[in-house]
């Protein structure tokens, strides 16, 4: 059975105990490595200048990012292990997976938040229609996120 490295754990403590509980789950059965939980202000203002992030991190703030409001991430980037950031049709699968187990999560009380992914943005289940690809990219959907979707299907 996979395990976490210690680097791995001490990453995924600083998320949201639902995320904690998702990805222990997940390695379970499907070797990973975190890569990151919470974000500085200045990294993700870095990720932003570098065109990895659609957020600046000032002005529009990550779910990576520790706030006022919030005091654990409400994001983690994951990855399948070993790493081979080639393998596009593996990060997909995984991604796949992640979400499989965080649904049967939420069905059964386990997790209070349905999960959004970065190669998914709009959370249809289509890949295709995404313009900006983030695939270690995992978040808590906030009841403040489903509202917006919600009006979003009534406006369009």
């Amino acid at each position: 059975m996979p395990k976490y490295s210690k680097k791995s754990l001490d990453r995924l403590q600083t998320c949201h105990v639902d995320l904690i509980t998702l990805f222990k789950e997940v390695i379970k059965e499907y070797d990973n490595s975190i890569l990151e939980g919470a974000r500085s202000k200045e990294k993700q203002k870095k990720l932003f200048d570098e065109g990895k992030s659609k957020l600046d991190g000032v002005t529009k703030i990550s779910k990576h990012q520790i706030t006022k409001n919030r005091n654990k991430s409400m994001a983690v980037d994951s990855v399948p292990y070993p790493i081979d950031w080639k393998d596009l049709n593996r990060f997909y699968h995984y991604v796949g997976y992640v979400k499989g187990v965080a649904n049967t999560l939420y069905n059964q009380g386990k997790i209070s938040h349905k999960i959004r992914c970065g190669a998914d943005w709009d959370g249809d289940n289509s890949f295709k229609d995404q313009s900006f690809h983030d695939l270690p990219h995992f978040e808590l959907i906030e009841k403040k996120d489903c509202k917006i979707k919600i009006f979003n299907k009534f406006l369009f």
